[in-house]
């Protein structure tokens, strides 16, 4: 693969990743609208290891609790602040586990992969992203997060399994909705990425091995490692964002690309 388009692709999954835009749905839109071939599981699974170390290394300290929580776990002891996080952790993770095996095993995940699709999760979840960030209380901080809101949370998630919804989208929509100050609900929704990538790229890891697809490990490199860069860089930029922002010019930028997105697959069917 060209260094141009490999550096493009793990620029989009980086930067897109932890912001409210929907990394799947830029991800499927590039080869589309480009009329490049589609990036393959090889890339896919490197661009995802980027935003994974990128997410751990910028909340390490909270990754530190949870594995000191799964340690307390194993041990019996369920009753530790780590270990209840933990916990919840693991509760959040299951729907989207759940509805991400189903949606495998039936096939739609593949249809689910059109334009029109993506542009209408884009256009409505982004409006459903404004209002919850609008008119919910702004209240609760991370710490009173609990096994309801973790269920609650964890849902949204499994609903951002439609290609241009948004995983952080969906989960940041829902600690709004549930009173979260938008810092702290964005950092709950991003350590439930940690889960669900590592999920979605074992998942992706085991098709990539049973397709036997030959392994380029310079590009995969290069992929990975600037995957990384540019999700580390838009965390940070995105949490000290929201010490004093609202998630408002994300929702513009989700609508008018919905908007445009529509449009295309209604006028250029075969795009």
């Amino acid at each position: 693969m060209q260094f141009t388009t490999l550096a493009i692709l793990a620029l989009i999954q980086g930067v897109t990743e932890f912001l409210p835009v929907s990394s799947s749905g830029h991800l499927i839109l590039f080869p589309q609208l480009t009329g490049t071939e589609d990036q393959g599981l090889a890339v896919d699974v490197a661009v995802h290891f980027g935003t994974l170390f990128a997410v751990i290394l910028f909340f390490r300290h909270d990754v530190a609790d949870l594995f000191s929580g799964g340690l307390d776990i194993l041990r019996g002891r369920f009753l530790t602040p780590n270990a209840r996080l933990a916990t919840l952790m693991i509760i959040a993770t299951i729907p989207v586990v759940v509805a991400g095996l189903l949606l495998k095993l039936s096939g739609y995940d593949i249809e689910l992969r059109s334009m029109r699709v993506i542009g209408w999760a884009m256009l409505v979840f982004g409006i459903i992203l404004f209002w919850f960030d609008k008119f919910s209380p702004t209240n609760r901080a991370a710490g009173e997060w609990n096994l309801r809101d973790a269920i609650i949370m964890g849902l949204w998630q499994a609903v951002a399994l439609i290609p241009g919804t948004s995983r952080s989208g969906a989960t940041i929509t829902g600690a709004r909705q549930l009173g979260f100050n938008r810092h702290d609900g964005a950092k709950i929704a991003m350590l439930m990425s940690i889960p669900t990538i590592l999920a979605s790229v074992s998942l992706i890891g085991l098709d990539l091995l049973k397709s036997g697809t030959a392994i380029p490990i310079r590009d995969l490199s290069i992929a990975t490692g600037l995957s990384f860069l540019a999700a580390l860089l838009a965390l940070r930029l995105m949490m000290r964002f929201l010490n004093a922002y609202s998630f408002t010019p994300y929702v513009i930028y989700r609508v008018l690309l919905g908007i445009l997105l529509i449009w295309l697959s209604s006028t250029y069917y075969t795009v």
